[in-house]
Order: C-alpha cells, then structure tokens, then sequence
C-alpha cells in the first residue's frame, strides 16, 4: 500500500472522515473506524485511526491513559517535555493518565494506529492546544 491509497487501513477498513467533534483538534484530514464502542458492554473504546501525510492531533490528555498500537505508515509521538519519537508498525505506546501528549503522521507518510483508551469511565480526553506548524517542521 503507497501512502496514496487509503481504501483501507492496513489491517482494518479505513473508516469514515473525523466527524467535526474530532477533526477541529486535528491539522490534516484523518479517518475513523471504531472496532469498540465506549457505550457497550465490554467499555473499552478501541479506534482504528488512519491519518494522512503530515495530519497531527493536537495535544491533549486521557484522564484514564491511553495505548497506541501502530499498524501501518509512520508516525511520531511525543509527550510534554520530551523529545518526539518516531513511530512504525509494531510499536507501542503506553501513556499514563493525565499526560499531555500528540501523535500523528509523519510529513511524506501515512500513519495508522489502533488507539485504546484506557480506564475511560475517568472521562473523556481533554483536547488542548495544536502542535505548532514549526515545531512539527523541525521532526525528520
């Protein structure tokens, strides 16, 4: 799969564009699919996330955690205070509740990545700031 043809996600079906709930905390067009719901029985949101080149979420939090698990593309990760990494498929990314973070797609790659949010009924993620074009720039 080129970084050009998102009909599917690697492993899961792309999904839909980011309702406008979700893509206003977004730089760049990313897709959605839910593989589980917050709302049923089992109560552990699971979304396969497909961004395109150069798409970033801006920082934010999870007040229960979140894990990432990368399935395609690469990407980048970074956490308040420390220096960003680089993102592949097989990675994974734990991240205690509360810390304010971003993730996304590196500039020239699609990125995919199953995000898990973890003890959710702590609440929903808080969406902060974007990532500045500038200090994305500067990732290679």
């Amino acid at each position: 799969m080129n970084h050009t043809d998102l009909s599917n996600s690697v492993i899961f079906p792309r999904g839909e564009k980011l309702p406008e709930i979700f893509s206003k905390n977004f730089n760049g067009q990313a897709y959605l699919r839910m593989l589980s719901a917050s709302g049923d029985e089992w109560n552990c949101p699971i979304g396969n996330v497909t961004f395109e080149p150069g798409c970033r979420n801006n920082w934010h939090r999870h007040p229960g955690g979140q894990i990432l698990l990368v399935t395609g593309g690469r990407g980048w990760y970074q956490e308040e205070g420390s220096a960003a990494q680089k993102l592949r498929p097989g990675n994974v990314i734990r991240i205690p509740a509360n810390v304010k973070h971003w993730h996304g797609a590196a500039k020239d790659s699609w990125f995919v990545h199953l995000s898990i949010e973890t003890n959710c009924q702590a609440g929903p993620a808080e969406w902060l700031e974007p990532v500045s074009t500038a200090e994305y720039a500067k990732l290679k």
